[in-house]
């Protein structure tokens, strides 16, 4: 049951009206609502994994009262390690277990030492690494003691299974969101409408938007062997507005279901494409995955290795990523991925601006060098995107070796049609440049066209569903759902 889909607007209408009219009484009536709701959402996929979902959830939540009332160092430990082997452990098993296993069988091999087929016939939960990284991080901040765990059960299970962002995110901190759990929550006017926009611009950018991109990534990337490299290199670009326009699309529509449910959830998109350097983009691209990574992983590395000094920042941060890039999934082009946006932190570090803060807000002039900038941080963005899309490795080299040709120069493939190719430049286009002028708010139609006559606001909001309803018979899968 997916966000653009015609069974979750029944759902989500349904659920919305008992939510605040049947079950509006208090925060506990409206917590049963949405753990009933969030157990529908996640069956709809296949319910024996309901079983894992609230299994995992019950375990870290006596596991989180366990670890906060032990003062046996030892004993703390040792629940502490316990609620990290089982996060840890079921993402391993699910996600990497076949990849690890055929890595080594195959290593094996080169070595003529025979070993049997050990791959599992494995289904991966979805969501699985959004709602484990949500438990192994409520564990590590009550051993921490930066929060008191929950003795409602009811309210660690919604935390956890909160349905507008189990499935792909943003990953809350509990000590964000658990606070609003507990509390009987109110809608207003002004949320409310911020909500229907949010999700509005959200699903234009994933059905317009992120699923026309699909088509013509899919011939491209299908079919790169018989393709010139400048056919490449447009799908190259679009492949990476395929991937933002579908994960901030969904993030989007997250956040604004979550509003209309009266719950703020972790801002994921700040405008990446316009950042300036690898680590703006990096802060502003998956926010919520970027942050758990720095706070959790980063941080205590960056400790570990501080007497190293640069050079031991620059390992931190290359761990960092080569794991950010494993995060997504089992394949050697998701390490290589990882790793090469951690190699891109290095010039950064060396020369002191990692931390420099963006220079292109409201109060300052846009210079050619910022403009030069942005540029130069896409191009290494998109091109690193085709590691990210490939199948292996191979393939991606094979990408790359084709797009350096003479070819290069040459007039693109026309794929999918002249009209087609056309209509996907002007509406990309017109995206980024309605971001653009939107880069300084906390979402892109938030004080767009706002001071405008109406009939001229809700013209371009009437538009944009028009356009939503013209696709909607393109159906593509959310790429994240994998991950």
């Amino acid at each position: 049951m997916e966000f653009n889909s015609f069974q979750f607007l029944i759902f989500f209408l349904v659920f919305l009206i008992l939510y605040w009219f049947v079950f509006n009484k208090s925060g506990k009536n409206q917590n049963i609502l949405l753990f009933l709701g969030s157990c529908v959402f996640y069956s709809w996929w296949d319910w024996r994994f309901l079983f894992l979902l609230l299994g995992t959830s019950l375990f870290n939540f006596i596991l989180g009262i366990y670890i906060a009332k032990t003062t046996n160092e030892k004993k703390r430990n040792l629940l502490f390690y316990v609620a990290l082997f089982q996060g840890i452990g079921m993402l391993f098993f699910f996600k990497y277990f076949n990849f690890f296993t055929a890595s080594l069988i195959s290593n094996l091999s080169a070595f003529n030492i025979g070993v049997s087929n050990l791959t599992l016939n494995l289904i991966l939960p979805l969501g699985i690494s959004f709602f484990t990284f949500k438990t192994i991080s409520y564990c590590i901040d009550v051993d921490n003691e930066k929060i008191e765990p929950t003795k409602d059960w009811l309210v660690f299970f919604n935390y956890v299974t909160f349905f507008p962002t189990l499935l792909a995110g943003p990953i809350d901190k509990a000590s964000f969101f658990i606070p609003q759990l507990v509390v009987k929550r109110e809608l207003k006017y002004e949320n409310g409408i911020d909500a229907l926009r949010q999700i509005l611009w959200g699903l234009f950018k994933k059905i317009v938007i992120a699923n026309n991109c699909a088509l013509l990534v899919n011939e491209v990337f299908g079919n790169y062997q018989n393709l010139t490299a400048s056919t490449l290199l447009i799908g190259a670009f679009f492949n990476v507005i395929q991937v933002y326009a579908d994960f901030s699309g969904y993030s989007d529509m997250a956040i604004g279901i979550s509003k209309l449910l009266g719950f703020n959830v972790t801002k994921n998109f700040n405008y990446p494409f316009f950042a300036q350097n690898i680590a703006q983009f990096w802060q502003r691209w998956h926010i919520s995955l970027t942050s758990w990574m720095t706070e959790y992983l980063y941080t205590p590395l960056s400790f570990i290795l501080r007497d190293y000094k640069k050079n031991g920042m620059i390992l931190a941060i290359v761990i960092n990523f080569i794991l950010v890039g494993l995060w997504h999934g089992a394949n050697w082009t998701y390490i290589l991925f990882g790793f090469l946006h951690g190699l891109y932190f290095i010039p950064l570090i060396l020369n002191g601006t990692i931390n420099k803060r963006p220079t292109v807000n409201e109060n300052k002039k846009v210079t050619p060098k910022i403009i030069g900038a942005i540029l130069q941080t896409f191009l290494i963005v998109m091109l690193t995107g085709v590691i990210f899309t490939t199948t292996s490795v191979t393939d991606a080299f094979q990408y790359y070796k084709k797009l350096i040709s003479p070819t290069i120069l040459t007039i693109p493939t026309v794929l999918l049609g002249t009209f087609f190719m056309i209509k996907l430049f002007s509406l990309t286009f017109f995206m980024i440049f309605i971001e653009w002028l939107e880069r300084n708010q906390d979402f892109t139609l938030k004080q767009f066209l706002i001071k405008k006559p109406k009939f001229i606001r809700f013209g371009f909001y009437y538009m944009l569903m028009i356009l939503i309803l013209i696709y909607m018979n393109n159906e593509q899968k959310f790429v994240y759902f994998q991950f």
